[in-house]
């Protein structure tokens, strides 16, 4: 079975799991559906979520899906049914 078809809550989304700071920067939500797509606009429609205190923690954050680390600059296509976790720097760095 393919997990990426079920993984996701919703057909054709991805779900992003934040931790620590991130949360605090989305009022306290853990986990946000977004639809698959392009990176640089799954991460810009989470900035538009939760302005302007999650854009900024986006910036700084490590973000890792399905256990692969991606960079936020480079074209990276989001399989819907993916899971990103937004790491955000932890204990000063």
């Amino acid at each position: 079975m393919d997990r990426h078809a079920s993984a996701g809550a919703h057909p054709g989304t991805v779900t992003v799991r934040l931790f620590a700071a991130a949360r605090a920067a989305a009022s306290g939500l853990d986990v946000i559906e977004v639809p698959a797509g392009p990176l640089d606009a799954l991460v810009a429609e989470l900035a538009a979520k939760h302005p302007p205190r999650l854009a900024e923690v986006l910036s700084i954050s490590t973000l890792v899906c399905d256990g692969v680390r991606l960079d936020a600059e480079c074209p990276t296509e989001v399989p819907p049914g993916a899971v990103i976790d937004v790491l955000p720097p932890f204990a000063g760095g």
